[in-house]
């Protein structure tokens, strides 16, 4: 066994399905880390530890059972544990739930490692994100969520199937609040350095069908099966290998931006030191509304805490 230092990365809630699909993520994509499993239900975190362990043989990537407070020295800390979604509710429902339960593991996970960057999974993210950044106590730069980059997935696949063009390809970015007031920037959508409405393609497509539908699909696996789990564990592991690795990668994820004052879903570039820096988005007048709805709604909740 090499004795190279390696990354730790902590998975808390690491016992439950989204957990779990984000630890065997970060071993299947092989990232050379130690991933811990950490839950309060211990069994749980150990029989996930177990299982995923399983699946790291052939991998630089290990995975163990560990503690809070091993994961409060760790480089990057997911946190996916949460009150469940139930069917049809809003993620701003989950609000008064999660916060105690954010607030108890930032606690646990004291002292926190300097340097150590968060990546909050669980909803309402953007709100729950602005929770762990004051009651962590870390600089905001470090403490980011998943935000909108499951939905820009979703959002992208789709338009990958009209277009014929890679998803990797079309930028295009669902936007502000992950949760009932996202909304997709169509104004500033590319394709191929051209406006993606220009597109032959997309002549006579029905927009907000495309929107209506991304905005849906969790709702609907949610009814189907009772959780999301492998979309956001794959985005979780990617964000993480991005922190890791300081790619300065941009995703669309809950960051604070200075502009708006407050946590948001929106572009930034990640990197080693957590958010290096977020842009200006250009919107239409009608997507500058939604982005006001969608600001207002975030610092409804955020003030409260």
């Amino acid at each position: 066994m090499s004795t190279i230092p390696r990354h730790r990365v902590s998975v808390i809630g690491g016992g439950g399905n989204v957990g779990a699909a984000t630890a065997f993520a970060l071993i299947a994509k092989g990232v050379p880390a130690e991933v811990l499993i950490v839950d309060v239900v211990d069994k749980a975190a150990e029989g996930q530890a177990l299982d995923i362990s399983d699946s790291a043989f052939m991998m630089p990537g290990t995975c163990r059972k560990g503690s809070f407070k091993e994961a409060g020295q760790s480089d990057v800390i997911i946190v996916t544990a949460g009150a469940r979604q139930h069917p049809g509710e809003p993620r701003s429902n989950l609000i008064d739930r999660n916060y105690k339960i954010i607030k108890s593991i930032m606690d646990s996970l004291q002292p926190i490692k300097p340097s150590a960057k968060i990546l909050m999974v669980s909803n309402p993210v953007d709100v729950l994100t602005d929770i762990a950044q004051k009651t962590s106590g870390l600089p905001r730069r470090q403490v980011i969520g998943s935000g909108t980059y499951l939905d820009t997935g979703r959002l992208r696949s789709t338009l990958s199937d009209i277009t014929q063009v890679s998803p990797t390809s079309i930028h295009a970015y669902m936007l502000g609040e992950h949760g009932d007031n996202q909304f997709t920037s169509w104004s500033s959508a590319r394709i191929g350095g051209r406006p993606l409405l220009e597109h032959p393609k997309m002549q006579g497509v029905d927009l907000d069908g495309i929107y209506s539908n991304i905005q849906q699909k969790a709702y609907v696996i949610i009814d189907a099966k009772g959780s999301t789990y492998y979309g956001i564990g794959i985005c979780a592991a990617t964000l993480a290998e991005a922190l890791l690795n300081n790619t300065s990668q941009v995703f669309p994820v809950t960051n604070y931006v200075e502009t708006y004052e407050c946590y948001m879903s929106w572009p930034a570039a990640i990197g080693s030191d957590g958010v290096e820096q977020s842009f200006d988005v250009k919107l239409s007048g009608e997507e500058s509304k939604k982005l006001d709805k969608a600001l207002a709604a975030i610092k409804s909740f955020s003030s409260n805490y």
